[in-house]
């Protein structure tokens, strides 16, 4: 049997609700408290950066007002998130995928209101007793930055109930691994409820709960929207916003937007970009070889199959190679139907032209990255020249990519999964690092001219 090592955490305050104006009185009183204990342990509150979470999916506080979460509230999904999940679909005898699709929020909503009616709704205390042993198979995104990066965490929580103003919680959790001799550095979580406009009322106050003087990072989980004031307000402010289109629900016009924040030199970052590092290494390391530099200015048709749904990677990566090799998009064609295609045209400065097929294939099983690439092909309609490459990410997408490559040798390489393309771990790289991403921002303007090539 396999067992999975996991991030221990001690629990210095559960989850505990308090006036907005109370937070950092009562912050401070942790660690007043913790500042030393009579075994001699003390807790000391983090003093890297803030990230505030914008989590617009309720999933994480359904499950913890059910008892099925233990963790903190901090909107951010991942293995203990999921364990919860799965708990909760063995109760509701739903196949425990730990996916939370649209049917297991349809019915994680209805016991919510079936229980907050009969005032069956756990408190705290009791989620912390009932401890779950799915719950703690894995430790979550958030225990693994702060194993590595304790912060303070702001999740703001919008609501679609009555708006009543704002509701607050503060917790404190520390990674027994983050010790400095016998002190325990921790994490502070703070987490904020209300509707959306409530939220932005208090924009100025979310601003001041950051730590002066240390970066600030915003996890926006959800569409852009640049004329949303509480976004405004603090992508203007945070050393950079991060997001992920791969859960975009209108990835053509989601991109468009994120291309006009960069363009207004606002500081963006896509988990989703970074997922396409290794093929975008791979495509170069095709043609390092000496012989073959030569012939990517032979590159003429690009062939791209990704997974049904989201095309945002697709159209990244085409934004990415042609951005590299100058080519400018002219023309963008759409055939719906079991197979999603996009066919895009390209000009160069010597002007030929370059001609691209994205595919949307339908999957049985769907990924755990809506949109991820299967495969792709460069080639030339010049038999002569010895730029045939293929990248798949398994052995279907590699049979139908070699069987288009006709009478060229094609070089074949497998894109295996790689553990860095983890949220957590994706996550963890942006906060080393932040502020524009010249190669990003350089990818998305293309990406954008082709997208609008379709309006």
């Amino acid at each position: 049997m396999t067992t999975t090592e996991i991030s221990p955490l001690v629990s210095l305050q559960a989850p505990k609700d308090v006036s907005i104006d109370e937070i950092e009185a009562e912050l401070r009183g942790i660690w007043k408290l913790y500042s030393e204990n009579e075994e001699g342990l003390a807790a000391t509150r983090a003093a890297t950066f803030s990230l505030l979470v914008y989590e617009p999916t309720p999933t994480q506080q359904r499950l913890a007002a059910l008892g099925y979460y233990t963790g903190p509230i901090d909107g951010i999904s991942g293995p203990r998130s999921i364990a919860a999940i799965k708990s909760a679909q063995k109760v509701y005898e739903m196949e425990p995928t730990g996916k939370s699709d649209a049917e297991f929020r349809k019915k994680l909503e209805a016991e919510y209101q079936q229980a907050k009616k009969e005032g069956k709704l756990a408190d705290a205390a009791h989620r912390l007793e009932k401890q779950y042993t799915p719950d703690v198979e894995g430790a979550g995104i958030a225990d693994a930055i702060a194993t590595s990066n304790p912060c303070r965490i702001i999740t703001l929580c919008p609501t679609t109930e009555e708006d009543t103003g704002v509701t607050a919680q503060v917790s404190a959790y520390c990674p027994i691994q983050k010790r400095t001799h016998n002190t325990l550095i921790c994490c502070e979580y703070i987490t904020l409820r209300g509707t959306s406009d409530a939220l932005e009322r208090i924009g100025a106050i979310v601003s001041e709960l950051t730590i002066g003087g240390l970066p600030k990072f915003l996890w926006w989980k959800a569409s852009p929207e640049p004329e949303y004031g509480l976004f405004k307000r603090l992508s203007a402010q945070c050393d950079s916003a991060i997001i992920d289109s791969s859960t975009f629900r209108s990835p053509e016009e989601d991109l468009l937007r994120i291309g006009e924040l960069l363009s207004k030199e606002v500081p963006m970052n896509d988990l989703n970009w970074g997922r396409l590092a290794a093929w975008q290494e791979l495509t170069a390391e095709a043609f390092d070889p000496p012989e073959r530099r030569e012939a990517l200015s032979e590159v003429d048709r690009v062939t791209l199959d990704y997974e049904k749904g989201n095309p945002a990677q697709a159209f990244m990566y085409l934004g990415w190679i042609a951005s590299r090799l100058k080519w400018r998009p002219v023309s963008y064609e759409r055939e719906s139907g079991d197979y999603d295609i996009r066919r895009i045209s390209f000009t160069t400065e010597d002007r030929r032209t370059i001609k691209a097929e994205l595919a949307g294939v339908p999957l049985t099983d769907s990924g755990e990255v809506p949109g991820d690439l299967i495969s792709l092909r460069l080639s030339s309609t010049n038999l002569e020249a010895d730029c045939c490459t293929v990248l798949c990410s398994g052995t279907t997408g590699c049979m139908r990519m070699e069987a288009g490559g006709g009478a060229q040798a094609c070089s074949i390489q497998q894109v295996t999964p790689l553990s860095d393309q983890k949220t957590e771990t994706l996550l963890s790289k942006q906060f080393q690092r932040w502020g524009r991403d010249v190669l990003y921002q350089e990818s998305m303007s293309i990406t954008c001219q082709i997208l609008k090539l379709a309006l």
